[in-house]
Formats: structure tokens, sequence, C-alpha cells
């Protein structure tokens, strides 16, 4: 088959497009013909070596897909051969097949996109694991999400919005919050809103308050200011660290606010407790077949351009998901 495989840690610069052996399904597993997959700031940190996770070289990158079914490995039920899929691989998809255990996998409903298929799994998923399981995050809460525009934080701003919450979208340009104002947010800021530090920004905006949840995908600077913007009793979901750089948080702050700080580890969290991971997708499904849920993808490009797709990730140039896919 054709794949894209990262033979080296030099991140981009170490992934080349070439043959790779036809993957066959263990037991437990299914094997999976490809049709898109959706790229992630996870797998910019995976061909480092960044990642929580470290595959042996060489692997083939790629978390989360789309596709058919191509054949079903021993003990597996509830698949059928031809069935459409979406699912997560943890590295591997970033390929015409890939094999992943059944419990990662969810039936593809009529008349959703390969595209958008692809891109619910992680970032969707991480949200609403972040925003209902973690944060437990009730209808009239106010949510700030630090880097709105992206994958993971507009799908934040979607699910948030969908939950009820209030939604304060901080993203680092004009176009971004506009993108972010589109899928539903109430109010934008970006990192220094008229010359006022976040924080004061965040304040202003809920009257003195504060927010209820901060739902951080960047990490740096803007991290400690948006926990000093928490109000009693505030939540600080650790999503990810997209500005390069992990922040360090005086443990004072949290006591001052009775406040908590909890890590959304959405993959540890699939593999603990697969049952609710579906029923969080079920729901996600459910407003997609509605219509109140559209996903914004950013880009589409070939297999063969993933190195390209990548670096808009890496540049924080990505706006919503960025696809690749097997067609030309």
């Amino acid at each position: 088959m054709k794949a894209v495989i990262c033979k080296s840690l030099d991140g981009i610069a170490g992934l080349e497009v070439g043959p790779w052996p036809d993957p066959e399904p263990g037991r437990g597993e299914v094997l999976v013909r490809v049709r898109a997959v959706a790229l992630n700031f996870l797998d910019t940190l995976i061909i480092k070596g960044r990642y929580q996770e470290k595959p042996p070289l060489p692997f083939i990158p790629g978390a989360e897909f789309s596709g058919f079914v191509e054949a079903l490995g021993a003990d597996v039920e509830g698949f059928r051969v031809g069935e459409r899929v979406m699912g997560f691989a943890g590295w591997g998809a970033c390929a015409e097949l890939v094999s992943v255990p059944a419990a990662r996998l969810t039936p593809v409903p009529v008349g959703l996109d390969d595209d958008i298929a692809a891109g619910l799994t992680v970032t969707y998923g991480t949200a609403m694991h972040g925003l209902l399981d973690r944060a437990e995050l009730a209808p009239g809460e106010t949510v700030a999400i630090l880097g709105a525009a992206g994958g993971a934080g507009l799908a934040a701003v979607e699910v948030a919005k969908l939950l009820g919450a209030r939604v304060i979208a901080v993203a680092s340009s004009e176009e971004k919050r506009a993108l972010a104002r589109a899928h539903g947010a109430d109010q934008c800021l970006g990192e220094s809103e008229s010359g006022q530090d976040l924080k004061a920004a965040l304040k202003a905006l809920t009257d003195g308050k504060g927010v209820d949840v901060v739902y951080d995908c960047v990490g740096g600077a803007a991290s400690e200011a948006a926990l000093r913007a928490t109000a009693w009793g505030g939540r600080f979901l650790i999503v990810g660290f997209a500005s390069g750089e992990v922040p360090r948080i005086a443990l004072n702050l949290l006591l001052l606010k009775g406040a908590a700080m909890l890590g959304v580890y959405w993959g540890a969290f699939l593999e603990r407790d697969p049952a609710r991971h579906r029923a969080n997708m079920e729901r996600v499904l459910a407003w997609c077949r509605a219509g109140d849920l559209k996903p914004h993808i950013g880009a589409r490009l070939p297999l063969e351009r993933t190195a390209e797709a990548l670096a808009l990730i890496e540049g924080r140039k990505a706006q919503g998901k960025i696809v690749v896919t097997m067609e030309d």
C-alpha cells in the first residue's frame, strides 16, 4: 500500500511517501480502507518524538480517519465488511489501509461526508470529554477557549455552545475570530485586546465575575492570565500546548479561587472508558444529523502533500480541520 512514512524524528523533514506492507487485522481488530485522515497537533509532536506515545521508527503517522471496513479480525462483533466507519489509530492512518481495535471505531451514518467524519473523533471527542466529563459544564456557564480557531479550539466552541454555555473565543487574528463567531462564539478576544491583558479583558466581559471554565489548547503566557480570570470554583482544562510552551502555574492561584486544574488526556480516556467515548460520539453524530453541528474544514490536500498539511498546523495557520485524502 501507499503510505506516509516517518523515517526519523526530524519532524516534517523526516517524512516521505512510499510503499509499506499491507497490515493484517489481529484478534479484536478491524482492517479499514482509509478514505480521509484528519490531522491534529499531536501528529506534529509524534513525528518529533515529543508526544506521550512514541512508536518505534519507522512508522506511519496519522491519528484519526474515516473509511470502510475491508476485513475483520478474529472475535470482532458489531461491524461488517463494507461498512463506513471513523476512528482513532494513534498512528498509522496516513496510509491506504490501517488496522485498529474495534473499540476505537464508530459507525458513520448515511449522509455524513468522509472528510467530515474523519475529523470528528479526536477534536470533538476531546471537547466532549473535557467539557462534559471533566468540567461538568452546565447550561448558562461561561467558557473561555484559548486557540479557538484551530481544530481543537473550534470544536470546543461548537460543543460548548450546543451544551448551552456562553462562549468567549480567544484567537490571534480577526480572520480567526470571525471563524469562531461563525461557529457560535458569543464574544471574541485577541491575545491582547485593546491594550488590555487577557485577564482584564475576560473580567470585563463577565462584569468582574470571571469565567467558569477555561479550555486551553495553547499554553504559554495566556494560561496564567486566563486562570487569573476564572470565577470562584472555576475549572481550568489543560488540553494542549500549541504555543510550544508548557506554563508553570503558581498553585496558590487555585487555592484563592477554590478552582481546579483538570488534565484532558482524551487518548487515555478512550482506552479506559470506550463505552463513555462511544456515548459522547453518538451525541456528536446526532448533532451532525440534525444540522446543529457543521464542522469546518480549513484545507483538503492529497496524501502526497501530508507534510504541507502538517506545516499548516505546526505554524498555527490551521483554521478548523486539516484533512488529507486518498484522492488526487
